[in-house]
């Protein structure tokens, strides 16, 4: 029997973490109703996650997991767990800890409320150097004036949504950074909002840093923009099937 909800989580190098998330995600999903499973995508790690995985899946069935061959980057590892994922609806989650899994179940319940096709989250107080805090409102601000979208916080990783939004995703290096949008433009426009929490990174390293995200985003934005205009995702009516003497043949 598959499970109602995936969460799918990337991790790269994130042994010290993982341990202590898991935790947090059994216990914030021990009272719900639903069935659900956490799958985790290991990006190349060379730390010892992989052997954590293991173990967490040994012990614990809810948990399973994928290994990269090597680092392909947070939009790749996230496509692989899309593709792997089991449930009809989906959440992500950054492995640094940073988000909070107990908002996961009241978005669930907030996507079916109202038959909403993705949830997307807005950190509130965010934990964050004053300089990324800037920088990332600067980038928002930017991505939505050039894309005519309006989300408040299009760098949330921690958001819930329908696995048919994903479906036939375009797939690239950073498409994570536009995941609303990209989900838009094949038409689930059903997209809300909601807050919630942000916690301080206590554990490992960040990845991320203004030289290695600005001018790449730029690029980015300028191919999504491009996808808006140009990209088509046909939709069948109907169709006849073969006859009996075709398929004879």
């Amino acid at each position: 029997m598959h499970p109602e909800v995936s969460i799918v989580i990337p991790v790269k190098d994130e042994d010290k973490n993982i341990d202590a998330l898991a935790k947090e995600i059994d216990a914030a999903f021990a009272p719900v109703d639903f069935s659900w499973e956490c799958l985790w995508i290991d990006d190349g790690s060379t730390d010892d996650t992989a052997k954590i995985l293991t173990q967490l899946h040994d012990k614990n069935p809810h948990h399973r997991f994928v290994l990269l061959t090597r680092n392909f980057g947070q939009s790749a590892a996230l496509s692989v767990g899309f593709q792997n994922a089991r449930g009809d609806i989906l959440a992500t989650l950054d492995g640094d800890g940073q988000n909070d899994p107990n908002d996961i179940p009241r978005l669930v319940k907030l996507l079916r409320e109202h038959d909403a096709d993705m949830v997307n989250g807005v950190r509130r107080k965010r934990h964050d150097s004053f300089v990324r805090k800037i920088s990332s409102r600067i980038a928002n601000g930017f991505r939505n004036r050039v894309t005519g979208d309006n989300i408040t916080d299009v760098g949330c990783s921690l958001r819930v949504f329908r696995s048919k939004c994903v479906k036939r995703i375009p797939v690239f290096k950073g498409m994570h950074r536009f995941f609303p949008t990209l989900v838009r433009i094949q038409g689930f426009s059903q997209i809300i909002e909601s807050p919630v929490n942000h916690r301080p990174r206590i554990r490992g390293e960040t990845k991320y840093g203004i030289q290695n995200r600005l001018w790449v985003g730029l690029a980015d934005l300028g191919a999504v923009k491009w996808m808006q205009s140009r990209l088509v995702f046909p939709e069948v009516q109907s169709q006849a099937s073969a006859s009996s003497s075709e398929e004879e043949k």
